[in-house]
């Protein structure tokens, strides 16, 4: 046997995430939001993946009231005429999607829509200043008695979502307490269901609210500028002028006024002379300078490591080559050490130790007609060894 009811869903938005969008032409602010987890039990309730992923899609487009509507104490639709009237503040669900078991969805606020409302703005308000923001899932569905040894009395089936409410300092969705709400039924005739508040686990979701708030307080107020705090030491001496009374610590107040209101006087004409358009062309031709030559540094230090490695190597051989020519007394020490490497390689070949080169081919023997000197060219060698 199953009976119909409503179940209101508490969650948590991502106000720190909100961004602001134009869309035709207006202002509104999207804040993501999660609601029904897969196979969650709440109230002794199961909601079933599949009935879920069955669902979900029929989120896009529904209201985002602030609040779920009551009439005479009980809830009615958000999509009823005086549900609308109640709560309709311009702000509505879309973008519904399952990711990692988890149902979410974007909340569109009109800005100017929301402004002509206290609620509206109690929202805006709300999520500019990043406070935590809850949402609210009404949604109906068949409960269907539960059978087995399991922790939960009954499985949520034909799942149909009404809205997703914005709650601001509203239990109405925070407790499982039992309420009743007054719906159309299919023959459109009103019909009493049975409604029951429930609520997601939030207990991380709000520790990381609370985390992520204190670390943007504490970063703020790092960074509290030079700027404001002379702001508003200077607002404070000017408006206080008038009402202070005479006394010996009169005459240091000034001087300590006229020192900021001069700290203060230099920072701007410093920003003026930075922003002429000789010294701010200066300034960011020096900005890209070194951004490029910060940028290609790792490219030219390894091309000055490369060539630093290979004179080391070409200092070695010529040092080695210079050693068997002087050997081989094809060149005395001196003129070897002159000599470019390109020559020393050509000559190494011929360099034998203790063999001197001939010198006039007069002087040879008839059995030195093989002399490995005969017909060499030292500039022929040179050039020979230069092409390779």
């Amino acid at each position: 046997m199953t009976k119909r009811v409503r179940v209101n869903v508490r969650a948590l938005a991502n106000t720190k995430a909100a961004r602001r969008e134009k869309r035709n032409g207006r202002d509104v602010i999207v804040v993501p939001s999660a609601t029904l987890p897969d196979n969650v039990v709440m109230n002794s309730i199961l909601y079933p993946a599949d009935e879920i992923e069955k669902s979900f899609a029929s989120l896009n487009r529904t209201p985002a009231p602030a609040g779920h509507p009551l009439i005479n104490g009980k809830f009615v639709s958000a999509r009823d005429p005086e549900g609308i009237n109640i709560g309709w503040i311009g702000a509505w669900n879309e973008n519904a999607r399952r990711e990692n078991g988890r149902v979410f969805l974007d909340k569109v606020i009109d800005v100017e829509r929301a402004n002509q409302s206290e609620r509206g703005k109690a929202v805006l308000a709300a999520v500019e200043k990043g406070e935590p923001v809850h949402t609210s899932t009404g949604l109906f569905c068949n409960l269907e008695a539960a059978n087995g040894d399991v922790d939960y009395k009954h499985i949520a089936r034909d799942i149909d979502f009404d809205h997703d409410a914005i709650l601001l300092d509203e239990d109405g969705a925070a407790t499982p307490d039992q309420g009743v709400g007054m719906f159309v039924n299919s023959a459109g005739q009103p019909e009493e269901l049975e409604v029951i508040n429930s609520a997601v686990d939030m207990a991380d979701q709000e520790l990381d609210w609370a985390g992520m708030h204190l670390l943007s307080a504490l970063e703020r107020r790092e960074r509290a500028s030079t700027w404001e705090r002379l702001k508003s030491a200077f607002m404070d001496a000017l408006s206080g002028a008038s009402e202070r009374e005479p006394s010996a610590n009169r005459k240091e107040a000034d001087m300590a006024d006229e020192k900021q209101h001069e700290q203060l006087s230099a920072k701007v004409n410093a920003i003026e002379e930075s922003l002429k358009p000789e010294n701010f062309a200066k300034t960011f031709g020096e900005a890209i300078g070194n951004a490029v030559k910060e940028a290609i540094k790792p490219v030219t230090d390894h091309v000055e490591e490369l060539a630093a490695n290979q004179k080391a190597k070409d200092d070695a051989e010529q040092a080695e080559l210079v050693e068997k020519v002087v050997k081989a007394n094809i060149l005395d020490d001196e003129t070897a050490k002159a000599t470019p490497l390109n020559t020393l390689r050509a000559l190494a070949p011929k360099a034998k130790p203790g063999k001197a080169a001939a010198l006039n081919g007069a002087f040879l023997g008839a059995d030195d007609d093989k002399d490995e000197w005969a017909g060499f060219s030292l500039n022929a060698a040179a050039k020979q060894q230069e092409k390779h």
